[in-house]
C-alpha cells in the first residue's frame, strides 16, 4: 500500500457512460466544491457489456480512455485469460 494523492479532479463519466451499455462504479470519490474528486486508491471501476466477451472488453477500454485524473492509472489485462480460454 501506498499513500495516494486524493482531491484530484475526475472527467469524463459522463462521456464514458453515455452508451447504454457501460457504467461506472464509485469507489474512491467524494464531492467537493461541487466538483467530484478522488478519495483513495482504487477510486473507479468501468463494466461494459456486448455482445460477446472481446466486444465488452473494447466497450469498457473506450470509456476507460475518456475518464481523466492525475495519477490516473488503469490495469490494461483485465480480461486476457477470458479471451484466450474462449478461442
Amino acid at each position: 500500500p501506498i499513500a495516494y494523492e486524493i482531491g484530484k479532479d475526475i472527467t469524463g463519466i459522463d462521456e464514458a457512460e453515455m452508451g447504454s451499455n457501460v457504467v461506472v462504479f464509485h469507489a474512491g470519490t467524494k464531492i467537493k466544491d461541487s466538483k467530484l474528486v478522488t478519495n483513495g486508491g482504487r477510486v473507479l471501476g468501468v463494466s461494459a457489456t456486448g455482445k460477446d466477451l472481446h466486444e465488452a472488453l473494447e466497450n469498457a477500454y473506450r470509456a476507460i480512455k475518456k475518464i481523466k485524473f492525475e495519477g490516473m492509472v488503469y490495469r490494461k489485462d483485465i480480461g486476457e485469460e477470458a479471451l484466450l480460454l474462449a478461442k
